[in-house]
Formats: C-alpha cells, structure tokens, sequence
C-alpha cells in the first residue's frame, strides 16, 4: 500500500534553514506529481509547493523564493529546502500523493521556527 514517510522538521532560529524529505513507497513514484503541505497551530492545512513529474515546480506565494522542492526518483524521495526560515513558517509539514483517486498523507514533521 502507499506509505508516505516525512523526516528532518525540527526546532531553528528564524533566518535558519532546514531540509525535510518524504520517503515513498507503494506505487511507482516517478508517475505522479508530490506535494508539501503544512499545518499551522490552530490553522487549516495549505498548500506549499508541487513537483511534477517532468520536475516543473510551483509554489505558493508565502514560500516562493524561500523553498525549494526536488525530487529523486531513484530514491523514490521529495525533498523541501526551506531557507531565510521565519516564525510564520511554524507548522506540521506534510507530503502528499494523489493516486488512483485517492489522496495520500504522510504523518507529518514539525518545523519551529524561533528564537
């Protein structure tokens, strides 16, 4: 079944950077578009960046500039380079995978950004 694994949130100083990766397995990961979503304390999950299969990307105007999202598909892997990190970016971070109709979620990585 299609297993979504998120690692590398943690606790850093606004201005910092942290890299968060998403392990997949279950379906062939190089077919379909990845996507980094986030939970803010108190607030509804939204939408950060999406990578499609040719490697374009997109990202929401709160993180353009700031993050980075790649792939690698012989790792069957997405990554999000976060930088120039600020408090507002506190949130549980998530992967997703829309596959045979059905939205898949990891369990998340908390970032914190503060001092």
């Amino acid at each position: 079944q299609v297993q979504l694994v998120e690692s590398g949130g943690g606790l850093v100083q606004p201005g910092g950077s942290l890299r968060l990766s998403c392990a997949a397995s279950g379906y062939i990961f190089s077919r379909y578009r990845m996507g980094w979503y986030r939970q803010p304390p108190g607030k509804q999950r939204e939408w950060v960046a999406t990578i499609f299969t040719g490697g374009t990307t997109t990202y929401a105007d709160s993180v353009k500039g700031r993050f980075t999202i790649s792939r690698d598909n012989a790792k069957n892997t997405v990554y999000l380079q976060m930088n120039s990190l600020k408090p507002e970016d506190t949130a549980v971070y998530y992967c997703n995978v829309f596959y045979q109709q059905v939205d898949y979620w990891g369990k998340g990585t908390l970032v914190t950004v503060s001092s």
